[in-house]
């Protein structure tokens, strides 16, 4: 998600860039065109030239368009972002409460949802390799999972909705 805020932010700015060149020349040829306009009066020449001005001045105003759109859609992505990591805790903390996780294994839990290994979460929390081990089975065993897999896939289930899907 990052990386496509940072994209739409450098789209945004590249946009930004490209339509106030385009707005000063729209200005240029509208003061142009309204100078020649004043000696000349009107000509096919003139007549092309404000075409190409009010096309110019088309370009500018979608291009503003499209600078809005690309920031609202930066702003919907922080927020679907920020939803989701909520509402992921919220989730976490339910589970870990129905299961009776004691603190001790809540962390250890925690650690397995971030993909460490038995070792890795033993080096983190200071304890055994067998501490931890024996805390996961209990865990497994309150959540009704045999596996790290199938913990971490219980709260996939819970945040997909398949509807969305098909």
């Amino acid at each position: 998600m990052i990386s496509r805020a940072r994209r739409l932010e450098r789209r945004a700015a590249t946009t930004t860039l490209i339509v106030a060149l385009q707005a000063l020349a729209a200005v240029f040829f509208l003061a142009d065109l309204t100078a020649d306009l004043a000696r000349e009066g009107m000509g096919i020449h003139l007549l092309i030239e404000g075409c190409a001005a009010i096309a110019l001045l088309l370009a500018v105003i979608m291009g503003a368009f499209q600078i809005r759109s690309l920031v609202m859609a930066a702003r919907q992505d922080e927020v679907a972002v920020a939803m989701a990591q909520g509402a992921l805790g919220e989730l976490i903390q339910l589970r870990f409460d129905e299961w009776r996780l004691t603190p001790a294994e809540a962390d250890v839990a925690l650690f397995a949802l971030k993909g460490c290994d038995i070792n890795a979460i033993a080096a983190l929390r200071g304890a055994a390799a067998g501490t931890v081990r024996a805390q996961l089975a209990r865990i497994y065993a309150k959540a009704g999972v045999s596996s790290q897999v199938a913990l971490v896939a219980l709260f996939v289930e819970e945040l997909i909705d398949i509807s969305d899907l098909l």
